[in-house]
């Protein structure tokens, strides 16, 4: 059976600037943006048996709202929920943005074939990628407005590593120059119904294992 994670609605400050970390066991583990490195997320595991097995994980998506970043684990890894907002969607296709990126066609197997396109997802809204940095392992912080001056020099949105500055787009993406050689990759997921993500299972019909991916 999947587990389920939640969503807490209670008031925080504008959608895009929310970052809410969850548990696959349904309890509310922070709210705010952290720079975390791997080991420490590690040690917040949910029940052994379901990361052995790699276990399916349901998330209530009709309660995340425009801008938000959801965090679970699955197979023992921080697993980043975005819903992007419209703007969000058309930057990703903004020819500024793609000129900058070392794989904007995803390329390199980071995803399911399912996944292999402009906005990396199945439903262009839902972002679904491991955080993990395709560098050293560290979780990169969620940042979606640009900015001038931060966290990095015209920064156009997305995950940043502060470890030692790689740059991923709000596809999860990465940048050129920087220390990360691949995008962040696409975990197993589909939605049995309009509401529900499960991540760790493909679609009736697609076969994808993530072992197959380039790197984590």
């Amino acid at each position: 059976m999947p587990s389920e994670t939640s969503v807490d609605t209670t008031p925080v400050e504008p959608p895009s600037r929310r970052d809410m970390l969850y548990l696959v066991t349904g309890s509310v583990a922070a709210v705010g943006a952290a720079a975390t490195i791997w080991p420490l997320i590690d040690q917040m595991n949910p029940d052994a048996a379901t990361i052995a097995a790699a276990g399916p994980v349901d998330i209530d998506v009709s309660q995340i709202q425009e801008g938000q970043r959801l965090v679970t684990l699955w197979a023992a890894r921080p697993v980043f929920v975005v819903r992007r907002p419209q703007a969000a969607l058309d930057t990703l296709r903004d020819p500024k943005l793609i000129s900058q990126l070392r794989d904007p066609n995803s390329d390199n197997w980071q995803q399911p074939e399912y996944a292999r396109n402009w906005s990396r997802s199945i439903k262009p809204e839902f972002l679904v990628v491991v955080g993990i940095c395709t560098h050293l392992g560290c979780v990169p912080l969620y940042d979606p407005d640009p900015s001038a001056t931060d966290p990095a020099p015209d920064w156009l949105g997305g995950f940043f590593c502060p470890c030692h500055g790689s740059k991923y787009d709000l596809a999860a993406r990465v940048f050129q120059g920087v220390p990360a050689p691949y995008n962040l990759p696409v975990p197993p997921y589909h939605f049995p119904d309009d509401k529900t993500l499960r991540v760790g299972e493909n679609p009736p019909g697609q076969t994808y294992d993530f072992n197959s991916i380039l790197q984590v």
